[in-house]
């Protein structure tokens, strides 16, 4: 088994180089600089580049080693041939760790060129990410390696979330996405071709970091079997993890290996191995969103009992039968007590069962009567709240009220909220609070079901 890499010095840098800073707006970089300037990298930052003194005000050096200072991370985006020869100068100047982010290596059948990478890297005791990445972001430290800009990729909140991608077009894209929900970012680490650094060395890090409270990864391969389960076996003990694996079928195999030469193998073998230690198994983007927003905004589940809250009758019917169809969530039924308190507050048109329809005109009054008697029944383990934006009762007062109310029931409480523009809004408003929001039953049901998988998981008793 491989020796444990240290990658602080990536993620939490206190120096950084940037080989092949370009003069050239649009070149690969210049957007990297530029990123660690607008996002404030308070850090030492160092400038690699043969044919220039200066950038954007910062001195250039024509080599690493005419720097002579310690080096945290050097970020390497030149072309693929000379990258050996300038990571030896790295290893040579005692740089901690270093981020390829280079294209054109094993992903196009250049080898034997990315084999010279973790030779290079073992000899030094540097660990290197990449090569065909995008590299590390942590918003916490202000590193940004991703040479995309701000202004075509949106850059999340700080946040308990980290986020591991093979593949950096799939991992922009998720990052964008998250950008526009509630949940926020720890880490994002894209890998590549994983010559050196990879999903084992990762997931190791992100096991112990206080910063992560929960893993989302994208991956297309598995290139060390044994340890990969040995890890698996321990994270999910600590946190939940989440995966999307591509490769599914032939064809998917065959991108896989030719976009980050990835071992992708058998996708049934890697889902049991998934299932077998707890890892929540997305199916496509959206899922792991979902399941990404729950297990960061609510405590692990004590049961699978749901209640339905809702201002629309219809609504409140899809959810039972999305509940329904669960095959681990049922509908729980209302004690005596409850069922006297919600009388005492309901109107004469609110029918005491579940789901309960607090009819069109509900306000957040209602909502608050009905949540907080139904949050002290012990026969129901979990809320959903449907609130319609579009009825007179549905503003901002509703939204703030939900938000208030998911600070002091201490279950699981999420909320499903249909509509365009008005509800957008108000879906952004409770997000932002940590109030976990989704636009269909379905997707609702998903979440619930991924939440009572895990927290069963980690109450089997263990050989």
């Amino acid at each position: 088994m491989r020796k444990r890499l240290n990658l602080a010095p990536m993620l939490k840098p206190k120096s950084v180089a940037i080989i092949g800073a370009s003069r050239v707006p649009g070149k690969v970089g210049h957007v990297i600089l530029q990123n660690y300037i607008q996002g404030g990298y308070s850090g030492r930052l160092y400038l690699v580049n043969r044919n220039a003194d200066e950038i954007l005000g910062i001195k250039s050096y024509k080599g690493i080693l005419e720097i002579r200072k310690p080096i945290d991370l050097a970020v390497i985006a030149i072309p693929a041939e000379a990258v050996p020869a300038v990571l030896e100068e790295c290893g040579k100047a005692k740089v901690r760790t270093a981020v390829v982010v280079s294209g054109g290596f094993a992903e196009v059948g250049n080898t034997a060129l990315q084999d010279e990478l973790p030779k290079i890297a073992e000899r030094y005791g540097m660990a290197v990410l990449g090569p065909n990445c995008l590299g590390v972001m942590d918003p916490r430290s202000r590193v940004d390696t991703l040479f995309l800009p701000t202004f075509k990729l949106s850059r999340p909140q700080i946040g308990g979330v980290s986020f591991v991608a093979q593949s950096g077009a799939v991992g922009s894209t998720i990052l964008d996405l998250i950008s526009a929900e509630g949940f926020g970012l720890s880490k994002f680490i894209s890998y590549g071709n994983a010559a050196h650094v990879d999903e084992v060395d990762i997931l190791e890090y992100l096991m112990d970091d206080p910063e992560t409270k929960v893993i989302v990864m994208y991956l297309e391969g598995v290139k060390r079997g044994p340890e990969f389960i040995d890890i698996a076996r321990r994270i999910t003990m600590k946190k939940p993890v989440i995966v999307l694996k591509a490769g599914r079928t032939s064809a998917g195999i065959a991108a896989a290996h030719s976009h980050t030469a990835a071992l992708a193998g058998s996708y049934e073998a890697h889902e049991a191995l998934f299932r077998q230690f707890g890892f929540t198994i997305a199916n496509d983007i959206k899922e792991l969103l979902y399941y990404a927003k729950i297990f960061y905004s609510e405590p692990e589940a004590k049961g699978n009992r749901v209640c339905i809250i809702t201002n629309g009758g219809g609504t409140g019917v899809l959810t039972a039968d999305a509940v329904s169809s669960s095959r681990l969530l049922k509908l729980g039924a209302f004690s005596r007590a409850t069922e006297a308190a919600l009388k005492k507050t309901m109107p004469s048109i609110v029918n005491i069962r579940n789901p309960l329809d607090l009819a069109g005109d509900a306000d957040q009054k209602r909502y608050r009567d009905a949540l907080s008697s139904i949050a002290l029944d012990t026969g129901i383990d979990m809320i959903i709240a449907i609130a319609l934006f579009q009825t007179p009762g549905g503003d901002s007062t509703l939204a703030s009220e939900l938000i208030s109310l998911k600070e002091s029931i201490n279950k699981p409480l999420i909320v499903i909220s249909i509509g365009s523009r008005f509800t957008e809004m108000h879906k952004i408003m409770m997000e932002s609070a940590g109030l976990p929001v989704y636009d269909s039953p379905s997707a609702a049901a998903l979440s619930l079901s991924a939440l009572i998988g895990y927290s069963e998981y980690r109450k089997r008793p263990r050989p």
